[in-house]
């Protein structure tokens, strides 16, 4: 068994103009003081990060790990939800998604996709001129405009949209994996890949690549109100990436789990930060710890209540608190009566 790594966090909910939350090498002394030992990157916002000179220069690369060691810090894992997010993006939402993508691109979705693939090309390169073997990002969607069965859909519209979902993404993944990275694709609604059973979908369709993975986040889970427990023993073998994210569900007589189109505050299911929402991370962790995870416990901070920087600071002991330094060995190594074959027959009767 392996202790998990962290705690981590991830930075995109925290950039902005202002110090310390400005520049990489800022935002990194703050991450270092509230007791973060890694971050998670995005690779969207050129404040903290240049992707296309990460996946040209090795010296880039060696400069940043530099200066995030001098800190005490790591990079856990470089993101390109945005990114990913575009790579397929149903009309409907071409107007929102817009934003995601350089200047240039936008209003021109079939530019705006190339755009976005060649993004998440280059964070294979970046990712592996990091030394880092897992990568965090979305699926984007094709589907999502269709996943209540009303009007009927057409049949095959759901087997078709996979399918191209698949044909988009199985290039990327063999980039990734000529770059010796994984990719964990966040289960999330608004994206194809929302639970396991479109991840399943998802993974038929590209030969169940071994790049092909999950970013578990069971706050997803709690808003779905699907086992986020259960999925851990389903899909553990496939889960490289690790979001610390706590939510809560709490329905009434006006509105349940499709939200009612009200704000976050008002919604049955909302993020809440580390410990205020409803996720059993003791067992999340158990269980992370039981099915050798390898990887980074990171926080991702949402939540419609608390400030966000007093939820960074909490996050940070929290995360540190539930990853379990595994054992090596039995607890009831002291009771041993050794190995003796000739014993286990007479014990056997045999």
């Amino acid at each position: 068994m392996r202790t998990i790594l962290g705690p981590g966090i991830f930075l995109a909910q925290f950039v902005s103009d202002s110090a310390p939350f400005d520049t990489l090498p800022n935002i990194a002394d703050w991450a270092a003081q509230l007791g973060y030992k890694g971050l998670q990157i995005p690779t969207s916002d050129a404040r903290l990060f240049d992707l296309e000179t990460a996946a040209r220069s090795q010296g880039y690369c060696d400069d940043l790990i530099g200066m995030l060691a001098s800190k005490g810090l790591v990079v856990t894992e470089l993101s390109t939800h945005l990114q990913g997010q575009l790579v397929a993006v149903h009309p409907a939402y071409d107007v929102q998604f817009d934003g995601f993508a350089a200047p240039h691109v936008r209003g021109n979705p079939a530019a705006r996709q190339v755009w976005a693939v060649e993004q998440v090309k280059l964070a294979a390169v970046a990712s592996r001129r990091f030394g880092l073997t897992s990568h965090a990002s979305f699926s984007g969607a094709l589907a999502w405009p269709y996943f209540y069965a009303w009007p009927q859909r057409p049949t095959g519209l759901v087997e078709d949209a996979f399918d191209e979902l698949a044909h988009r993404w199985k290039p990327i993944l063999d980039v990734f994996d000529d770059n010796g990275v994984d990719i964990g694709f966040e289960l999330h609604p608004g994206e194809d890949l929302h639970d396991g059973a479109t991840f399943e979908m998802f993974l038929d369709r590209v030969g169940h690549h071994s790049r092909a993975n999950i970013l578990y986040d069971p706050s997803h889970f709690v808003l779905q109100q699907l086992d986020y427990l259960a999925f851990l023993d389903i899909y553990h073998q496939r889960i490289k990436c690790f979001h610390v994210k706590d939510a809560e569900f709490r329905p009434n007589g006006r509105v349940g789990v499709y939200g009612g189109y009200q704000n976050w505050i008002d919604r049955p299911g909302r993020f809440r930060s580390l410990g205020d929402g409803q996720v059993d991370f003791g067992q999340v962790f158990s269980k992370m710890a039981q099915y050798d995870y390898e990887g980074w416990a990171v926080l991702e901070w949402e939540c419609a209540l608390k400030h966000p920087e007093v939820g960074a600071a909490e996050g940070a002991p929290f995360i540190d608190r539930h990853i379990i330094r595994v054992t090596d060995k039995a607890f009831d190594d002291f009771a041993s009566s050794g190995s003796d074959r000739a014993l286990n027959a007479k014990l056997m009767g045999i």
